[in-house]
């Protein structure tokens, strides 16, 4: 009687994994798991990446509002205007006569 081998009955049971050339069959087994291994762990580190970078990006947008925001500040402080509101009560006045350069001459 001859014995039908490679039929799906002998794929449900595993006999492939227990006859005379399962050895060959368990090194290719090992390797393609292995394999398979290494890509759900780079999978995985690829998407802590992603959301890192994410996180990242965020930050860096609330940085950049808050710069904006405190440029804006500055700006406003430094007009002519605020500064005269500033020092209004110490009764400082602007000058009436605009300001003289004033040279240094070196001679050698």
């Amino acid at each position: 009687m001859e014995r039908n081998t490679g039929g799906i009955y002998d794929l449900l049971r595993g006999s492939f994994l227990t006859d005379e050339s399962a050895f060959k069959k368990w090194r290719v087994i090992l390797f393609v798991v292995s394999l398979l291994l290494v890509m759900i762990w780079s999978a995985h580190s690829a998407d802590e990446k992603v959301v890192k970078i994410s996180n990242l990006n965020k930050v860096k947008r609330e940085l950049r509002a808050e710069y904006v925001d405190i440029s804006t500040i500055l700006m406003r402080m430094k007009l002519e205007s605020s500064i005269r509101k500033k020092v209004r009560s110490s009764e400082l006045l602007p000058a009436k006569e605009p300001p003289q350069k004033i040279k240094v001459l070196i001679k050698e």
